[in-house]
């Protein structure tokens, strides 16, 4: 048995079907572990989540931005940007059923038996994995609540609060829980967001690093698995921190990467369907 974990799929199919080939991935004994933004952007939005649906028992999800787009598109349709590739899993005959398992999927994943966690964008550096945890739990119950769904959704947009404060409450708290989460890049060391900046570590405004490089982060014991930023090009030289984003979907590669043995494979994607798609979209 073999756990391994893939960047951002964002609809690419192919070169994932093909990692998994390169390790004769077995879904009866070898796991998965998503970092989220399984769709958008790339040419097979809905085969890859009919993919990943059918061996959904072999996985482990992390909700990315694009997936949360997703889900708040299907409720309103004016949320469709020009960019998204998304209108064929929304015309789709088995569009709830997908959707459905994808509300219920986690922000944070957490395996206490090898001290590690799964998280699409990262965790904020004043946070401790309980806060974490029990922040991302916050999110997941309005989610997964047909009450409150449509009422996050709708709230869901937007880059304030920059900051995470505990009086926080309704959708403001839940807005910035899922930023950190799903949209985090740069942060100060007390967790006030940068969420325009989105080019290489070296790229940070005054006062601002990446949110894996402040030396007093909570969670520095803790191995964190993330995807989102393509910019680094899966190069990170925070100990303990994978970077697995490495832009397939932007002309890069696909990242697969043993989670116990720290092994990685690549594979190129086939971006030519998309040349006229990525000059008309920015990441």
């Amino acid at each position: 048995m073999a756990t391994y974990a893939v960047g951002d799929l964002q609809g690419c199919l192919e070169p994932l079907k093909r990692l998994m080939d390169r390790v004769a991935f077995d879904p009866v004994k070898d796991r998965l572990w998503l970092v989220g933004d399984l769709v958008n952007r790339g040419p097979k939005s809905l085969e890859t989540l009919r993919f990943l649906y059918g061996m959904r028992d072999a996985l482990v999800c992390v909700l990315g931005n694009h997936d949360l787009h997703l889900l708040a598109v299907d409720r309103n349709i004016e949320r469709l940007k020009k960019g998204d590739t998304l209108r064929e899993i929304l015309e789709a005959p088995d569009r709830a059923e997908l959707l459905d398992w994808l509300r219920r999927q986690k922000l944070v994943h957490y395996d206490e038996s090898r001290n590690t966690v799964l998280v699409h964008a990262g965790i904020p550096p004043q946070w401790t994995l309980n806060k974490a945890l029990k922040c991302a739990a916050e999110v997941e119950a309005a989610l997964a609540d047909d009450n409150l769904f449509a009422t996050y959704l709708d709230g869901m947009y937007g880059n304030e609060p920059v900051k995470w404060d505990n009086d926080l409450a309704g959708v403001a708290r839940l807005r910035v829980i899922t930023n950190y989460f799903t949209r985090m890049r740069f942060c100060t060391a007390d967790g006030k967001l940068d969420l325009k900046s989105k080019e290489g570590v070296d790229t940070a405004l005054p006062g601002y690093k990446p949110w894996f490089e402040h030396q007093e982060r909570k969670t520095a014991e803790t191995r964190i698995i993330f995807g989102h930023w393509a910019a680094l090009e899966g190069k990170c030289n925070e100990p303990g921190v994978f970077a697995l984003d490495t832009g397939c979907v932007w002309g890069g590669a696909m990242t697969l990467m043993n989670i116990d043995t720290g092994e990685r494979l690549d594979c190129q994607c086939d971006t030519l369907l998309f040349e006229q798609h990525q000059a008309t979209t920015k990441r």
